[in-house]
């Protein structure tokens, strides 16, 4: 089975750092035009620059993941120019952590809009498109904190867990019409965050994780690669914890 994706189009959110750019750039690395999406005109232009200096397919797109006005005219826009996405990979997400009873209404609100709400609209509205294609690939991001949980993270592990239920349902409604849906659940990963953590900090981390060190971007980037691909055609309901032994299913 290959893991070329040359001819498809796919529309990555969340994509101008951290993970949501390693996926994009490893998509677009395999062939495919990606549209990554930043919240502002400057992070959609630092997309499109990362892009043209890599030598890849794509562009950068702004959108707000809590309108769904914006995500609309998005998947317009891309019909008009590069085509309907047959792979969506819904990254975007946000946290406001705090214990439940400190917990504000707003701070719920907005994980679980940001979250999971934007995976119903946009998996949605992707729909069509990849019906009409008879082929496409939806690829939730969630994490371990969705399948184990985590004190302090009530709003952020019902969204990652919820999109994770999402999949299951919306992958056996659609699994005859040769589209795929999986979530791919990452661990402690290597990013911005993580550098700012003490040295006992992360050897506390590391203490957690049987492999004993956290994960690069790249192994969730290939991750997601594999259910993108015609290697992960029979894989679909499922999530893929990718986190060094953190947790086991």
């Amino acid at each position: 089975m290959s893991f070329s994706l040359e001819g498809k189009i796919a529309l990555v959110t969340g994509a101008s750092r951290g993970l949501g750019a390693e996926i994009a750039d490893t998509l677009a690395a395999h062939g495919a035009y990606v549209v990554g999406t930043g919240t502002s005109e400057e992070s959609a232009a630092k997309i499109t620059a990362r892009f043209a200096e890599k030598g890849l397919k794509g562009s950068g797109e702004v959108l707000n993941v809590n309108d769904p006005d914006a995500m609309t005219g998005l998947i317009s826009k891309m019909k008009d120019t590069c085509g309907l996405p047959l792979i969506l990979v819904n990254n975007a997400g946000i946290t406001k952590d705090n214990l439940m009873l400190r917990m504000k209404p707003e701070q719920w609100d907005d994980v679980i809009s940001t979250n999971l709400t934007s995976v119903f609209h946009l998996s949605k509205l992707c729909l069509r498109g990849m019906i009409k294609a008879n082929w496409g690939r939806i690829i939730n991001i969630s994490s371990v904190v969705g399948v184990a949980g985590n004190p302090g993270q009530a709003n952020y592990a019902a969204s990652k867990a919820g999109v994770i239920g999402f999949g299951k349902s919306l992958a056996q409604e659609i699994a005859s019409r040769g589209i795929t849906v999986n979530a791919v659940a990452p661990g402690f990963i290597k990013s911005d965050m993580t550098d700012k953590l003490s040295e006992e900090q992360q050897e506390g981390l590391k203490k957690i994780i049987p492999m004993g060190e956290c994960g690069e971007p790249e192994d969730i980037a290939l991750g997601v690669l594999y259910l993108a691909s015609d290697a992960g055609r029979y894989v679909t309901g499922q999530t893929l914890n990718i986190n060094g032994g953190m947790f086991m299913a």
